[in-house]
């Protein structure tokens, strides 16, 4: 076996773009051969995914599945919205829900490490889908859940995805509720489940605003107190999940379409994931890109 050093390792990342762990890999597998290395990043997709990497990538899917009593949200994002209706795209994420649903990884890093198939690591994979779709493409995150009754709802085509946990004996009703529930989340964004889970922050910053506008008003101290106590039960009602009303029946709030369904049933997890939410998205002009691509081939 061929003693690997770090000349080259650092040759081969030159040669091959690829990252100084792929290429410490590859060389050992090729026992130090460096063009047979770069041939064995090549079939691995890893050399062209590093040269993408850097690439902002805020478009892709958020996608859901339910198994029995275990449930996942995902996002895989790539950088344009057209590789979403790409079918090795979506059959990749698919094969990747398959895998959280039964190994239930701890985080992304976990996920990337798990075989995807016989010869592949997740990561290698995605690095194969990278150079194959020829776009910048990321597993950014995943929630898996265990519960009792699980809904999940994909609003747009997988711009928004929810998924709810819901404690209680299952039920159809209340399968139908939750994934009600999952569809008014996705519709609505509640800040929180319930008043005892709302942020301290969140209740002082809006007392604070609610205090100022009704002293500007010149009233009793008393009669103020009532007025933001008044304006703080609406905020509530706006801003918590079950005192919300439910969009599929307006007539009802959340909590009472719940106990509709199941006297025992509890709202325990509620996790939405909006599409690129947080990625600073580039923005750039299409066709100056287009020409620039036309000038340069």
């Amino acid at each position: 076996m061929a003693k690997i050093t770090a000349a080259d390792v650092k040759k081969l990342r030159e040669l091959s773009g690829a990252g100084m762990m792929d290429c410490k890999k590859a060389l050992t597998a090729c026992d130090g051969d460096a063009e047979a290395a770069v041939d064995f990043l090549r079939k691995k997709g890893l050399g062209a995914a590093s040269k993408k990497a850097g690439r902002v990538a805020a478009e892709g899917s958020v996608t859901a599945w339910i198994n029995d009593c275990a449930g996942v949200l995902l996002e895989v994002n790539a950088e344009t919205d057209f590789v979403s209706k790409n079918d090795q795209f979506n059959d990749f994420v698919a094969r990747i829900g398959t895998i959280i649903l039964t190994q239930n990884p701890v985080d992304v890093s976990a996920l990337k490490a798990l075989p995807f198939d016989a010869e592949n690591t997740v990561g290698e994979a995605l690095s194969q889908r990278i150079a194959t779709i020829g776009e910048n493409m990321n597993i950014r995150r995943f929630s898996f859940l265990k519960g009792d009754v699980l809904g999940t709802y994909i609003h747009g085509g997988g711009r928004i995805g929810v998924l709810v946990n819901i404690k209680g004996q299952a039920c159809d009703a209340l399968r139908e509720v939750a994934r009600g529930i999952a569809m008014h989340v996705a519709a609505i964004n509640p800040l929180c489940i319930s008043r005892d889970a709302m942020p301290a922050d969140a209740i002082e910053r809006e007392r604070a605003v609610l205090s100022e506008r009704a002293l500007a008003t010149g009233k009793p101290a008393k009669i103020i107190d009532k007025i933001v106590q008044g304006q703080l039960n609406k905020f509530y009602a706006e801003s918590c999940l079950l005192e919300q009303a439910f969009v599929i029946n307006t007539d009802l709030t959340v909590k009472e379409a719940l106990k509709q369904a199941a006297d025992d049933g509890q709202i325990v997890d509620v996790i939405r994931y909006e599409l690129g939410e947080g990625i600073e998205k580039e923005v750039s002009d299409f066709a100056a890109e287009v020409a620039a691509q036309i000038q340069n081939a």
